[in-house]
């Protein structure tokens, strides 16, 4: 107890974050009104002007009141400051002003990026034309251009007038799918648009000097030297992600493969990286420290590398998490004081916190934290379970520690997040982790002698030697039977019971508290009785989902935890697509794909599942008139079929109509205005989301 006490006395960011914490998610899920917030600020701080009147003896009875007023404050701040980072409620928010017809003034945010069928950029709006008038507005959108038809001026900085009617950022509307539109609008983009030739104009090449400027020229140098030096497409481009967090030259099947082992953390730019180039700024400014006088050029030039280079990496979360941690060493070290790490780290994210509210949703900011707070707690344990007299096995067994000890914590949000536990996590961390932290100290090297030619080929080619045996370890791992469990699904409550379980045994084992063990076994039986009964569920389903998938049909027939798939083959042999769009809804149902399904009847065009009769329409066919009209309860229309309602309706019965994603923009209107005028209704995935029709 004692012990407790003077841990929290020893961090007082806790103190702070928590309650900063809850008002950001009490903010953003609830929408509450500003004023409530500005009440409650107003209240605290009258209660704290109203508690230091109290004599001592007082103020020590009633602690807990002043403790409140500090917690009703900062969760009114943490609220405030998600209202205010909503771009929604700026006044001068282009949604305010726009209308479809208006032209808008944009510039390029950042470099165009290459994509399958375009380039990509995002752009800040800064007018809306409308009738001759310019009004000043605020906001981002995403500008896609035509690929092969863009001047070569335009690039970053570029301004931009266009006309063509912007789209608003939807999400595909399939269950369990990432929330696109969210993560957007955390960035203040909002709409989207593809511009073809002649649809829109250039009216500022723009002014590449300031300091993004700046720093996107080193970014393109470096680019090029990498590109030069490493050879391989696989092996240049993991260089690039490795050392500036550059991915757009990553090979899409490598990155799974590093996801599936358990080792994708290494492609993030993040603590570890950082943790690289403060060791290398330590080895090359240590001299400095030894003169008096010169002493504070030390975490001057220490703290200003950090950050260019966070900067240079692109500024993620995880980056500026660790370069704020990394400052606060620097400068704690600097005044000989010796800082707690937990307070450290709380300190670091409410800073970020404050900065960004939305980075609390960012995986990569809670993967950051719980791997060092995990590593903090654990990695002296784990470490101390063996003992080496060799020191060669003693530091790989180092190594090892920290790689176990970084897992524990970040196992709940990893299944949580990406539904996988990677079974060989820990072969993998074993020679990746080092061989890529030797990789990035390789690629500094290859920039610092890249002025020599012969010098720069030299460290090249064994910088590529190296990616190469990295990939191919990693890959080789991954073709181990049962290297990954996949398809685990759980909701935010058990993700929670797991870390309730994790502290409690942690409690019980490293702290001696008893009242860990009982904390542990009533989480253990929570989380078990709510996986048991979403199983349970599961089970008992019958549903049929039609998915929102572009230019393609897609629809799962779900009985229990089987489903039948009926669609384009073509979208089953693309891995990329099918995890996008059908591996998550398949994950939270908890089913797995069949060739048959005892429940299901077909014929044709014509099918029954769950004594519900579906027509599924995808060619162009002739129906004859009935003097007694079929029951259809679900017609489902896809691609481009020759088709009139008004023919069909003297065939069938028709209950519900659904279009799904490969129907054709220009023949939706007119079969929406033939249900309309025919009192069918009628659903249109791509406007409204996938359609879920449950059987039971």
């Amino acid at each position: 107890m004692v012990a407790a006490v003077y841990f929290w006395k020893q961090t007082p960011f806790i103190r702070l974050l928590l309650p900063l914490i809850i008002g950001i998610i009490l903010q953003w899920y609830c929408q509450l009104p500003t004023v409530l917030w500005s009440i409650l600020i107003a209240f605290s701080l009258i209660l704290q002007t109203v508690f230091s009147l109290f004599s001592f003896f007082r103020r020590y009875r009633l602690a807990w009141l002043a403790g409140l007023g500090v917690i009703l404050l900062f969760i009114s701040i943490g609220a405030l400051l998600t209202w205010f980072h909503d771009i929604r409620h700026d006044k001068k928010w282009l949604g305010n002003y726009y209308a479809g017809n208006d032209a808008i003034i944009v510039s390029l945010d950042e470099p165009l990026v290459e994509k399958a069928k375009s380039l990509k950029a995002n752009a800040s709006v800064h007018y809306v034309v409308s009738k001759d008038m310019a009004q000043k507005v605020s906001g981002k959108i995403i500008v896609y251009f035509k690929k092969d038809s863009i001047s070569p001026a335009i690039g970053y900085g570029s301004g931009i007038i266009l006309k063509k009617p912007l789209q608003e950022i939807k999400n595909s509307g399939n269950p369990g799918e990432f929330d696109y539109k969210r993560f957007c609008l955390f960035q203040d983009i909002t709409h989207q648009v593809y511009l073809k030739p002649g649809e829109y104009a250039v009216i500022d090449t723009g002014d590449k000097k300031d300091l993004n400027g700046f720093l996107y020229s080193i970014r393109d140098k470096v680019l090029d030297i990498l590109r030069t030096g490493i050879k391989g497409d696989k092996e240049s481009g993991l260089a690039e992600a490795l050392l500036i967090g550059y991915k757009d030259d990553l090979d899409k099947t490598l990155v799974q493969s590093y996801s599936n082992t358990g080792v994708v953390h290494i492609i993030a730019i993040s603590g570890m990286h950082l943790a690289l180039i403060y060791w290398l700024i330590n080895l090359l400014l240590n001299p400095l420290g030894k003169w008096k006088r010169v002493k504070w050029i030390k975490p001057v030039l220490a703290i200003s590398i950090l950050w260019s280079f966070s900067l240079l990496t692109g500024a993620s979360a995880s980056v500026l998490r660790a370069a704020v941690m990394f400052t606060f060493i620097i400068l704690a070290e600097s005044f000989s004081g010796k800082s707690n790490i937990y307070n450290t780290l709380a300190a670091s994210a409410f800073c970020l916190l404050c900065y960004n509210p939305y980075w609390l949703w960012d995986v990569g900011f809670q993967l950051s934290y719980a791997a060092v707070l995990s590593i903090v707690i654990f990695q002296g344990p784990v470490y101390n379970l063996f003992y080496f007299k060799n020191k060669l096995l003693d530091q790989a067994w180092k190594m090892n520690a920290v790689t176990f000890a970084a897992q524990i914590l970040t196992t709940p949000l990893s299944i949580y997040h990406f539904h996988q536990f990677p079974v060989y996590f820990f072969l993998t961390n074993f020679i990746a982790v080092p061989l890529s932290s030797i990789i990035v100290l390789g690629e500094i090297l290859l920039c610092a002698v890249s002025f020599i030619p012969s010098l720069a080929m030299i460290v090249g080619r064994a910088l590529s030697w190296l990616i190469g045996l990295m990939n191919s370890y990693v890959e080789r791992i991954e073709s181990l039977p049962g290297f990954l469990w996949d398809g685990l699904q759980i909701n935010i409550l058990q993700a929670i019971m797991l870390f309730v379980l994790i502290i409690g045994i942690s409690s019980w084992l490293l702290g001696k508290i008893k009242r860990g063990l009982l904390l542990a076994l009533a989480s253990l039986l929570g989380f078990v009785t709510l996986r048991s009964l979403s199983f349970i569920d599961a089970k008992r389903q019958q549903k049929l989902i039609v998915y929102n998938v572009p230019q393609r049909q897609a629809i799962d027939f779900i009985d229990s935890r089987n489903c039948l798939f009926f669609g384009d083959a073509d979208l089953q042999a693309d891995e990329f697509t099918r995890n996008f769009h059908l591996k998550p809804s398949r994950v939270l149902n908890r089913v797995a794909p069949v060739i048959t399904m005892n429940d299901f009847v077909a014929n044709g065009n014509y099918a029954i599942f769950g004594n519900r009769k579906i027509l599924m329409i995808d060619t162009t066919i002739i129906f004859c008139a009935q003097s007694e009209k079929m029951l259809i309860d679900l017609l489902i229309i896809s691609k481009n079929p020759k088709l009139y309602f008004s023919s069909l309706t003297n065939t069938f019965n028709i209950r519900q109509v659904v279009f799904d994603g490969a129907v054709p923009f220009w023949k939706l209107t007119y079969w929406k205005k033939d249900c309309d005028s025919l009192h069918i209704p009628y659903h249109d995935v791509s406007e409204k989301g996938a359609f879920v029709m449950p059987l039971n």
